[in-house]
């Protein structure tokens, strides 16, 4: 659960990011900014900030925000209904992205993730984005991402998001955010 208070920093940071990027957005789009702490109230650590702009049966798009160091945690999205599962393109506006997939390929990651939730993040297999970069993640496969030390903005342009049915290695996660008042 993350604090109002808290929210209101977060978001404040992500809207520097999108100025930075020239990503405009209207005054809705402002308010509905997701800042995601997957009910581990470790935002700054294990979190992730975005903003969906289209969502219909056939495409997803939104910008997705990470702050410095910033790890989104590892899941995958299933197959649901008719579908077999979303299909998502990351494309680095901004930053460095080290994006993480299925295929064991023994290299130690990059990036470093929390002590205590590191038997969580089972998937090595390293891309790096850069600005311009962009990588496709097939439907159900597992994967995780991070920022640099200068933090990302990553467009995503994907098939039907159903957010609320990902699965997340780590059990403890909830996927959807709540605001404490």
């Amino acid at each position: 659960m993350v604090t109002r208070q808290k929210y209101e920093q977060i978001r404040s940071e992500v809207l520097n990011y999108f100025e930075t990027c020239n990503i405009v957005l209207n005054n809705e789009e402002r308010n509905r900014i997701e800042v995601a702490d997957f009910g581990l109230n470790r935002i700054e650590e294990l979190g992730l900030q975005l903003i969906e702009y289209i969502n219909t049966d056939r495409v997803c798009a939104k910008d997705l925000v990470l702050l410095p160091n910033q790890v989104c945690p590892e899941h995958r999205h299933p197959p649901v209904g008719d579908s077999e599962g979303k299909e998502e393109t990351f494309r680095c506006r901004y930053g460095t992205v080290y994006l993480y997939v299925e295929e064991n390929n023994g290299t130690t990651p990059s990036v470093t993730v929390p002590e205590d939730k590191k038997d969580t993040f089972t998937v090595n297999k390293e891309i790096v984005l850069y600005p311009g970069d962009q990588y496709t993640i097939l439907p159900d496969t597992l994967h995780w991402f991070a920022a640099g030390k200068d933090g990302a903005v990553v467009s995503e342009f994907s098939t039907k998001s159903t957010d609320e049915n990902d699965i997340f290695t780590d059990t403890e996660i909830k996927r959807l955010p709540t605001i404490e008042e």
